[in-house]
C-alpha cells in the first residue's frame, strides 16, 4: 500500500508546493549514511521521504508521534521516535547505522522559530562520528512560509509556498581527540554546527541586490512597512522600490551603463532606494566619505572616476559641506531637490502604470559578478582606494552573517553608521532590508545621548556600533533605554575591555565582537549566541578560506590572508584611475592580505594578536601612523621614530611616538605639521623616549611589539 502510495504523494506535493530538488555531488550509495537537514515545518519528514532517492528510517522527536496528523503522515516511511537529549536514544541511531540504514536526523531537534537555524544537538553528530558514516546535508527552504511552520506569525504565510531541497556534497566527521567522552562529544556539536551553517550558506541563490530587493518584497509583503529615519516616516517596501524607480530614471538620462556615480548623501531612505535602483541601471553607486578632506574627496573620485556626484542641498547645508564641494574639481554636482523637480507627469504614469507592475524589468541584464557599490579606504600612503565590491560578495556576506545569527521580521535594527563604511553599509542597511527585519536609521552615530533614547521609544532590538560609540552610548543611556536588545554587534575596532563591562553591568547586554575589513564586504569573524569567547572575535564565517602567514620574531599567529566568495573584485587607485587590480597576495591570486596578525585555537576562534595595518581612528578619523613617522623624520631627520597607538576614553584611540631623539617635543612636531600642511591629528600626544626601537628578525620594524609597548605607555 505505502509502496502505491508515495509516487502519487510525490506527484501532488511537487505539484502544489513547485517543489525544486538540486543535487550537488551527493552519493546516496554509500554503506552508511546519515542525512542532516534544518527543520523549517512539520514537512519537512514528508519532502525528504518523498523526493530523496533513498529509503530512510526518520528520527522524530517524541512530541511528533503523539500528534495524530502526524503519526498519519509518518505512516508512510519508516520512523524511529526520540528524545534528542537522551544519550541512550543515539544508541539505536548508531544501531540502524551500522545495519546499513540510511538514517534522516534532524540536528536542531524541534522546528525552527525564527527562520534561521536555532539550537544543534551533539548527539547527531556524535553519532557520525561513532559509526564513521557519510553525512549528505539537505538544505530545506520555503516550508517556513507555510501553515505546517511555527516561525512568527509577523512572518507572511502562504498556503502552498515554493519549496526548494537542496542536496549538497557530502561530508565526513572523524572522530574528535580529547580526554573525556563528553568533551569528544561537545567538540563532535561544533563540527555539526559548521556545517549546517555551511549549509545554510551555500544553498543562497545567485542574485543582484535588486533581485534580492524585488525578492524580498514578493517574500515579506510590498505593503509590509519596515524603513524609518528621522522623518519619522515609515516606508514599505512598495515605497522603497517607488523611490528607487523614480529617482533613477532621472540619474540614468545623465549617465551611462558601468559609470561610477557618487553618492554623498547622509543615512535616509532615499539613499537606499538610490543604491538599489542605480545597480539595477548597470550605474555603480561610490559612497563617498563626507566627513574627508577635500583632497581625500578629490582622490576618491579620480580612483573611481567619479565624474558626477549626487547630493542634497538641505544636507550640504546641515553638515557645512559646501567648502569641500567648491574646492572639487572636474565634478558635476546634481541635488536631490533639483532631480524631483524634474520628475515629469509621464514619469509618473510610467511608474504607475509600468514599473510598480513589473519592477524586475526596470533591472538590465546584470551578472552577479557585475560591481555593484565602490567604498572607499585609506591606502598605505593615506590616499583613499577604490573598494570594488560586485553583487555577489555583498550577498554572499549577508547569506554568511544569516547563517550564524538569526535575524527575523520580529528585529528591528537602529543603525547610526554612516552607510558610506562597508559596516554601515552592509550590516547595518542592507541585511535589515533583505532578511525582513524593520530598520531605523539615522544620520550621525556622534549624537551619543539621542541614540539611546531612540533605541528605547522605538523598541529597537539590533544594535551595530564600534567600541568607541558602544562606550558613549552607554555613559548616557538610562539603564532601561536598552531593554529590548537581543544583539549589539562591535566591529570596525577591538572592543574595550571596559565598555563590555560597562553594558553587561548596566544594561545586562552581552556585546558580541566581530572582524573584518572593506574589503571583505566586510564581516569576516563575529562571536554569535552558540559560539562565543571573550577575548576573540568569534569564528570565521562559513565559505571563508584562510591561511596565517607567519612573521619573524612572533611565536603565536600570523598575517591573516583569505578568499571566499565575500572578498572584493578589486582596487581602484589613484595612480591608475579607473583600472581593477583584482586581490593577489603572497599566498596567491584571489587571496586578501588583511594585514592583521591573528591566532586561531582548535575551536575555531579567532584573536588578534596584533593590528599591523598602519593606522589608528582617532576622533572617528583614520589617520595614517606611516604619515606621523614622516611628520617625525621631517623634525628630527637624524634619529629613529616609530609610530602606534593605544586606547582612549575619549576619542577611541590615541597616537604614541616612540624615538631615540630625547629633544623631539610636541610643539616642534605641531610646526612641523603646519609648515607641511598635515592635519593637527596627526600631531601626537604622547611622545616616548626608547634607546633602540624593536626590530624583526628580517631588520624591519617589529610594530605588534610597539603596539604592546603603546598600551602599556
Amino acid at each position: 500500500m505505502r509502496a502505491l502510495l508515495r509516487p502519487f504523494l510525490r506527484v501532488i506535493v511537487r505539484l502544489l508546493f513547485r517543489v525544486d530538488v538540486q543535487f550537488r555531488q551527493a552519493n546516496f550509495s554509500q554503506p552508511k549514511l546519515l542525512i542532516v537537514a534544518n527543520h523549517e515545518s512539520f514537512l519537512d519528514g514528508l519532502l525528504l521521504g518523498l523526493f530523496l532517492p533513498v529509503d530512510p528510517v526518520f528520527v522524530v522527536h517524541t512530541g511528533i508521534v503523539q500528534q495524530w496528523v502526524f503519526r498519519l503522515l509518518l505512516s508512510q516511511v519508516d520512523y524511529l521516535a526520540v528524545d534528542p537529549t537522551s544519550p541512550m536514544a543515539m544508541k539505536k541511531v548508531i544501531r540502524l547505522i551500522e545495519a546499513g540504514r540510511p538514517v534522516v536526523i534532524f540536528p536542531e531537534g524541534r522546528i525552527t522559530q525564527t527562520g534561521s537555524l536555532m539550537k544543534v544537538y551533539d548527539g547527531p553528530a556524535f553519532v557520525a562520528a561513532k559509526t564513521g558514516a557519510t553525512v549528505i546535508p539537505v538544505r530545506v527552504d520555503g516550508a517556513s512560509r507555510s501553515y505546517f511552520s511555527r516561525v512568527s506569525g509577523k512572518y507572511p504565510k502562504e498556503i502552498f509556498p515554493k519549496i526548494r531541497l537542496t542536496v549538497l556534497p557530502e561530508a565526513h566527521f572523524p572522530m574528535p581527540v580529547a580526554s573525556t567522552a563528553k568533551l569528544r562529544r561537545r567538540m563532535a556539536g561544533v563540527q555539526m554546527r559548521k556545517l549546517m551553517q555551511a549549509m545554510i550558506f551555500a544553498s543562497r541563490p545567485a542574485q543582484t541586490l535588486y533581485g534580492a530587493l524585488c525578492d524580498a518584497a514578493v517574500l515579506f509583503g510590498r505593503g509590509r512597512l519596515l524603513l524609518e529615519d528621522v522623518k519619522q516616516i515609515e516606508y514599505s517596501y512598495n515605497d522603497l522600490l517607488k523611490m528607487a524607480l523614480i529617482l533613477t530614471r532621472q540619474i540614468e538620462r545623465v549617465s551611462r551603463p558601468g559609470e561610477k556615480v557618487g553618492l554623498l548623501l547622509p543615512n535616509l531612505v532615499p539613499t537606499i532606494g538610490l543604491i538599489f535602483g542605480l545597480t539595477a541601471r548597470k550605474r555603480v553607486p561610490a559612497m563617498l566619505n563626507y566627513t574627508a578632506g577635500t583632497d581625500a574627496m578629490q582622490a576618491a573620485c579620480t580612483a573611481a572616476e567619479v565624474k558626477t556626484v549626487l547630493t542634497s542641498r538641505a544636507f550640504v547645508e546641515q553638515a557645512k559641506l559646501g567648502d569641500k564641494l567648491a574646492g572639487l574639481q572636474g565634478i558635476d554636482l546634481l541635488y536631490l531637490e533639483d532631480i524631483r523637480d524634474r520628475i515629469s507627469f509621464a514619469d509618473k504614469l510610467w511608474l504607475v502604470l509600468w514599473a510598480l507592475r513589473f519592477p524586475r524589468a526596470f533591472e538590465l541584464r546584470t551578472s552577479p559578478e557585475d560591481a555593484a557599490v565602490v567604498l572607499f579606504t585609506s591606502g598605505s600612503e593615506g590616499k583613499p582606494k577604490g573598494v570594488v565590491l560586485p553583487h555577489r560578495a555583498i550577498l554572499a556576506n549577508i547569506a554568511q552573517i544569516r547563517a550564524v545569527i538569526d535575524f527575523s521580521v520580529d528585529d528591528k535594527v537602529l543603525n547610526a553608521l554612516p552607510i558610506f563604511h562597508s559596516f554601515g553599509l552592509t550590516a547595518g542597511a542592507l541585511l535589515p532590508v533583505l532578511t525582513g527585519a524593520n530598520l531605523f536609521l539615522y544620520p550621525s552615530p556622534l549624537h551619543y545621548r539621542v541614540i539611546p533614547e531612540i533605541a528605547y521609544d522605538r523598541g529597537c532590538t539590533v544594535l551595530f556600533g564600534t567600541s568607541t560609540f558602544l562606550g558613549n552610548y552607554a555613559k548616557f543611556a538610562n539603564p532601561y533605554d536598552f531593554y529590548r536588545l537581543r544583539y549589539v554587534v562591535a566591529g570596525a575596532e577591538k572592543l574595550s575591555d571596559a565598555v563590555r563591562s560597562l553594558w553587561f553591568e548596566k544594561f545586562g547586554v552581552r556585546i558580541f565582537e566581530g572582524y573584518g575589513a572593506t574589503e571583505t564586504a566586510p564581516v569576516l569573524a563575529v562571536n554569535t549566541p552558540m559560539a562565543y569567547k571573550t577575548g576573540t572575535v568569534g569564528n570565521l564565517l562559513p565559505g571563508i578560506e584562510y591561511k596565517l602567514v607567519p612573521v619573524p620574531g612572533i611565536a603565536k599567529g600570523g598575517i591573516l590572508h583569505v578568499r571566499g566568495p565575500n572578498v572584493m573584485a578589486g582596487y581602484l587607485k589613484v595612480d591608475q584611475p579607473g583600472v581593477l587590480q583584482p586581490p593577489a597576495s603572497a599566498v596567491g591570486d584571489g587571496w586578501y592580505e588583511t594585514g592583521d596578525v591573528v591566532d586561531i585555537d582548535d575551536e575555531g576562534f579567532v584573536k588578534i594578536v596584533g593590528r599591523v595595518k598602519r593606522f589608528a581612528k582617532i576622533a572617528g578619523e583614520m589617520i595614517s601612523l606611516e604619515i606621523v613617522e614622516k611628520l617625525a623624520v621631517a623634525a628630527s631627520p637624524d634619529k629613529q621614530h616609530a609610530a602606534s597607538s593605544q586606547p582612549d576614553e575619549s576619542k577611541g584611540e590615541a597616537l604614541v611616538l616612540f624615538t631615540t631623539d630625547p629633544a623631539l617635543s610636541r610643539e616642534m612636531l605641531a610646526a612641523k605639521a603646519r609648515e607641511l600642511g598635515l592635519p593637527e591629528l596627526a600631531v601626537p600626544r604622547k611622545i616616548q623616549v626608547v634607546e633602540a626601537l624593536p626590530l624583526l628578525g628580517t631588520g624591519k620594524i617589529d610594530y605588534v611589539t610597539l603596539k604592546q609597548m603603546a598600551e602599556a605607555a
